[in-house]
């Protein structure tokens, strides 16, 4: 019996393989999608004249990827914009859908306008076509190339895992790259609501509070995600006050 079993032939039933045809379809158009943008994004002219898209970077779960939707992107992109001037740096930890969402903005802004640079922390090294792009780990949160260290006016910080081990590192990583003379550090962390009380006192020096903003992610997610900020916005109100 124990041969004849280990000769049988598997099956799959029709609503199976076409579902597997499916997900094969979508992850070889994301492939060639992300083949066409690194060659793009290779022209400086190019890439600046193309509207980014994150559906070229799929997520992968294992790696702790979870893109924010287009509307939250844009909303955090935004606040880091607010009032940002030429000689400014804006720092992206670990956040690379609101990198986008900036190149975007920037882009698509007139020549009069002042334009901060941008610089991003990022462990997908599929993010390397972009130029802001630095190789990061969360395990050696200051092993970076040198002329980043406080190199940043405004950051904004998702730490890829909920543990208290990753966002301590995370918070090294930011007081690192903060300007110490910077005469207004504006910082947003993005990280999960269990998060509050360590982030909080993480970034005590800086008066991070819990803000109402709720972010959105493009697959959904579980766990209840709050959005952390030293600085008010119309955009949001601190959570808690009024109750």
């Amino acid at each position: 019996m124990a041969n004849q079993d280990s000769d049988d032939e598997i099956v799959l039933s029709s609503s199976a393989l076409d579902a597997l045809k499916e997900f094969y379809a979508e992850r070889d158009a994301r492939q060639e999608q992300f083949a066409k943008l690194q060659a793009k994004a290779e022209e400086q002219h190019d890439q600046q004249q193309q509207k980014l898209s994150m559906e070229a970077f799929g997520e992968d779960w294992n790696e702790s990827q979870f893109w924010y939707s287009d509307e939250t992107a844009a909303f955090l992109a935004k606040q880091l914009l607010l009032n940002a001037t030429a000689d400014m740096t804006i720092g992206v930890v670990s956040a690379p859908s609101v990198f986008v969402a900036l190149k975007n903005i920037l882009n698509a802004a007139s020549p009069e306008e002042p334009k901060p640079k941008l610089i991003l922390l990022e462990h997908d090294n599929r993010f390397a076509v972009f130029p802001e792009f630095s190789f990061y780990d969360f395990a050696q949160p200051t092993k970076l190339p040198a002329h980043l260290k406080a190199s940043c006016d405004r950051i904004i910080c998702d730490p890829p895992f909920l543990s208290e081990d990753c966002q301590t590192k995370a918070a090294i990583t930011v007081n690192w790259l903060f300007k110490p003379t910077a005469a207004e550090r504006k910082l947003i962390v993005c990280t999960g609501e269990r998060m509050e009380a360590l982030v909080t006192r993480l970034y005590k020096s800086v008066d991070l509070r819990t803000t109402d903003y709720d972010p959105v992610h493009a697959r959904g997610l579980s766990n209840e995600f709050y959005c952390y900020a030293n600085f008010g916005s119309l955009g949001w109100k601190w959570r808690g006050e009024g109750k």
